[in-house]
């Protein structure tokens, strides 16, 4: 399995070239989207809309995630990152 798109180097670049941190952040962001895929809004639906969701159900929610981190559509809170423990 490769990943083509985005690139390696751009979802690298949003995360200060950590792949620890990046694999956090997606990690983060597909487990929401699996929840709102599930029906389990509560939590993830402030941070996308359920039509994007669905317009975008036909891909895995790691895919979807690692998208929305390449277009700068995620973010996360440096000050919430433990550099020793993440």
């Amino acid at each position: 399995m490769s990943l083509i798109e985005p690139k390696i180097d751009k979802l690298l670049e949003e995360t200060e070239n950590d792949r620890f941190l990046l694999c956090a952040v997606a990690s983060h962001r597909a487990h929401d989207i699996n929840d709102m895929l599930r029906g389990q809004r509560e939590r993830a639906i402030q941070l996308q809309t359920a039509v994007e969701i669905a317009r975008a159900s036909n891909k895995k929610p790691l895919s979807i995630a690692f998208g929305e981190i390449a277009k700068e559509d995620v973010s996360y809170d440096p000050s919430t990152i433990d550099a020793k423990t993440h």
